[in-house]
């Protein structure tokens, strides 16, 4: 394999390793926000929030991600969007009420939209380009495994301790991601410069950027729209299981996320493969199918059997997914377009969440969480509708 092919180089381990931390720092804060909540007396609305609100924040940096790398470039960008979604976790020592913790979680969304972007954008420089579905599953492991480990670590640090020390644990947290980082820029794997463009052929047209493809890149609008049914979806999940569990009188709570980790850990073996050699459909297609029985099985869930398994499909259908989705959004661009390229995908996914945290939450307040999950399910029944009409359009 000659080096053009390697793909566990050291920019990528670090890219990968810093990635995790970051998101560690914010699943530990999934299950045990909304306990803080409920415990002051938060609707559920309200708890929906929590998510919702953190979500438009990481959407509006990212509406403006353009501009800022025009002026600071990939790499700086990274690092302000980490530091600051440090400073916001810092910032959740002043929340003595469901308010302002509100308030104060616009401003961890805001460094977790361009860090979340940019992660994905330099890792693509390093991945070969044949072997990208592959690289971006592995990469993205550090999402499944920190859906595992912040959710239990979170949880032990609120039994153990209280919420001053579970947000002291997330400043550590994302201040080793920050030194991570900043060894990345040393091992000159990567470059800050974009290629100039070949000049036009005689005769061609050159494509004209309008302030709108500044902000979205529409290229990637197709996969981009599918990845917010599955935020949508995901975002019920995400607020409501560890409640749900609660209400049925299942206390291992984090045995769930820690199953769903393991589950879309082992299906990206399988699935960053399939993607490459196979092509998205044979990644796209069975993915949301294994989400719907999840939904369903959590409908019916009255045992921590039924949640484990539940967290066995849920895990292997995102599992698949996500990085699935994150792939194709790549192969779709230029290399210069793949940080808004990134940006579009993510506010997409997001939104999803956002609005599916809020809105789920309004449906749990007058159905109840069973029904919340069964309507979770429907939006990946959408999910295939609309992915077997764009493949039918496009043949």
């Amino acid at each position: 394999m000659s080096s053009r092919e390697r793909l566990w180089t050291k920019s990528f381990i670090l890219l990968g390793l810093s990635n995790l931390l970051l998101y560690v720092a914010i699943e530990m804060l999934l299950p045990t926000l909304p306990i803080f909540a409920d415990e002051r007396g938060g609707s559920g609305s309200q708890i929906g929030m929590l998510l919702g609100i953190f979500t438009f924040s990481a959407v509006l940096s990212r509406l403006l991600i353009s501009f800022g790398l025009k002026k600071f470039g990939k790499r700086k960008m990274l690092l302000i969007g980490v530091l600051i979604s440090l400073i916001g976790m810092a910032s959740h020592y002043a929340a003595n009420s469901v308010s302002a913790l509100l308030t104060l979680r616009v401003i961890h969304g805001f460094g977790f939209g361009i860090a979340t972007a940019l992660y994905v954008t330099l890792v693509s420089d390093v991945i070969p380009a044949a072997r990208r579905g592959e690289g971006m599953g592995y990469f993205a492991m550090g999402n499944a495994i920190s859906f595992s480990l912040g959710p239990l670590f979170g949880l032990w640090l609120l039994d153990q301790y209280d919420f001053s020390v579970l947000f002291g644990a997330g400043v550590i947290i994302l201040a080793i991601a920050l030194v991570l980082l900043l060894l990345v820029r040393k091992t000159g794997e990567l470059t800050e410069a974009i290629p100039a463009p070949a000049p036009p052929a005689y005769g061609s047209t050159v494509r004209k950027h309008s302030a709108w493809t500044e902000i979205i890149e529409p290229k990637v609008l197709v996969p981009s729209f599918l990845g917010s049914f599955v935020g949508f979806s995901f975002g019920g999940l995400l607020s409501f299981v560890t409640l749900f569990s609660m209400e049925i009188g299942i206390k291992e709570t984090g045995c769930f996320f820690l199953v769903v980790a393991i589950s879309e850990v082992l299906i990206r073996f399988v699935s960053g493969p399939l993607f490459d050699r196979k092509g998205a459909s044979w990644v796209l297609i069975p993915a949301p199918v294994f989400c719907i029985v999840g939904c369903v099985l959590l409908y019916y869930t009255d045992s921590l059997m039924m949640l484990l398994l539940a967290g066995v499909f849920s895990g292997a259908g995102f599992g698949a997914l996500f990085p699935a989705l994150q792939a194709w959004v790549i192969n779709l661009v230029e290399q210069e377009r793949r940080g808004l390229a990134s940006a579009t995908y993510y506010n997409f996914l997001d939104l999803g969440i956002g609005f599916g945290s809020i809105l789920l939450g309004v449906v749990v307040s007058l159905t109840g969480y069973a029904a919340m999950f069964l309507l979770s399910g429907i939006l990946y029944a959408l999910f295939l509708i609309v992915y077997f009409m764009y493949l039918l359009r496009k043949q």
